[in-house]
């Protein structure tokens, strides 16, 4: 039993696939504030555009 706790303790192979999801997560945080920002700048052109025309 012992022995159990100490592999279970040891071992670290979770470790890479919960960095993966971290970076993966922070990317698509980063994607999202982007593409919410392009969009407002792209809707406030269209509004200018319609307005001159």
């Amino acid at each position: 039993m012992k022995q159990l706790v100490k592999n279970l303790l040891n071992d670290e192979s979770g470790q890479d696939l919960i960095e993966y999801a971290l970076v993966a997560a922070i990317i698509a945080l980063g994607a999202i504030v982007a593409m919410s920002t392009l969009a407002k700048n792209i809707a406030t052109e269209f509004n200018n555009v319609g307005s001159s025309v």
